[in-house]
């Protein structure tokens, strides 16, 4: 046997010359328990099935809010690009209509006093931004 090599139950570190095995988190004498690696894959999978749970349902909300947006956007666009001539003043309720050309214009006029084709009634808010609001008639026809 060589005088550099030690026998296996000796901790020994070539590198700093010196015998470490009180510095190791673990035992090294021969008559130590055996290192038993434990089976965590029950609390895996079972952790992978919440953690998946959760973050499928926060992409539900993140899609719905993206949704409403979406909604939104669609909302505001059409009634800026409808023909109206007034300055639409902020926190009043107005009304989209379909005239015999198809095209669609801004009134003040509620759709119970005129026969023409209501689009849906708007809200413009502090942020100059079209909010729909729901009808009288729309509400009793969800109930």
């Amino acid at each position: 046997m060589s005088n550099d090599k030690k026998p296996d139950q000796v901790v020994y570190d070539k590198a700093t010359k010196r015998y470490d095995a009180y510095l190791k988190p673990y035992a090294t004498n021969v008559g130590a328990p055996a290192i038993q690696v434990t089976d965590n894959s029950s609390w895996k999978t079972r952790n992978i099935n919440k953690a998946n749970k959760q973050i499928k349902a926060k992409y539900l909300e993140l899609k719905a809010e993206y949704e409403k947006m979406m909604a939104e956007l669609e909302y505001n666009t059409l009634v800026y690009n409808s023909r109206y001539t007034f300055e639409p003043i902020v926190g009043e309720t107005y009304h989209l209509y379909r005239d015999k050309k198809e095209e669609s214009f801004l009134s003040i006029i509620t759709p119970s006093d005129c026969n023409f084709d209501h689009i849906g009634s708007f809200l413009l808010n502090s942020e100059l931004i079209w909010k729909r609001i729901e009808d009288e008639g729309e509400r009793n026809k969800k109930e």
